[in-house]
């Protein structure tokens, strides 16, 4: 932190910048705290699904998951929602656990784009999931305070597994996710489970 002040012509001794490099490590043990965690481990404790008569199980979707992450190419925070929405096979989540590995994921240097493919396969492989649809939605820092200044940009990612590959299939939950409230800043998390199932 030292090198970075002298680095922008700034004098790191000056006392209003005496704890800076202490916060600024501080900050960045917060945003980094997803380093090394195994997501699945997230999952905790799974439940049994029995399915629905037919077999034919319906998607559970949790929209408007928020997260914030940094951009590994800038180090600059990059903020949105994440919509994700899995078919179960025989295990269910807890729904708070949706949004636990979301934020272990994104406490990572990471890429928009790598991050909504590690929560879809976080999903596959910790619950042996049908179908994963994730849908991520942010603003970038990147963009949006440097470079061109495009403060009104955000950067939509898609990524999917199994049954939700299929665009057809997963129609009737993009369209879910494209409703007006699930964008909204204040809008509550809205959870579309299997019939008679409840979490």
């Amino acid at each position: 932190m030292l090198e970075l002040l002298e680095a922008i012509g700034e004098d790191p001794g000056r006392p209003e910048l005496a704890s800076t490099p202490r916060r600024v490590a501080e900050s960045y043990a917060e945003f980094f705290s997803g380093v090394g965690i195994d997501p699945v481990s997230v999952l905790g404790e799974t439940f049994p699904f029995e399915g629905v008569s037919g077999g034919n199980a319906e998607p559970v979707l949790v929209r408007g998951i928020r997260f914030r992450s940094m951009c590994e190419h800038h180090l600059l925070p990059f903020v949105g929602f994440a919509h994700i929405a899995y078919v179960p096979s025989d295990r269910l989540a807890g729904l708070g656990r949706l949004p636990a590995i979301v934020d272990v994921l994104a406490s990572r240097p990471q890429l928009q784009e790598r991050l909504g493919e590690q929560i879809a396969q976080t999903l596959a492989d910790g619950l042996d999931a049908r179908g994963v649809l994730v849908v991520l939605e942010a603003s970038h820092g990147c963009v949006t305070t440097r470079g061109p200044r495009q403060t009104d940009s955000t950067t939509v990612t898609v990524a999917s597994r199994g049954s939700l590959s299929d665009p057809a299939a997963r129609a009737e939950l993009m369209a879910l996710i494209g409703r007006p409230e699930a964008a909204a800043p204040d809008a509550p998390h809205t959870a579309h489970t299997p019939h008679g199932v409840s979490l």
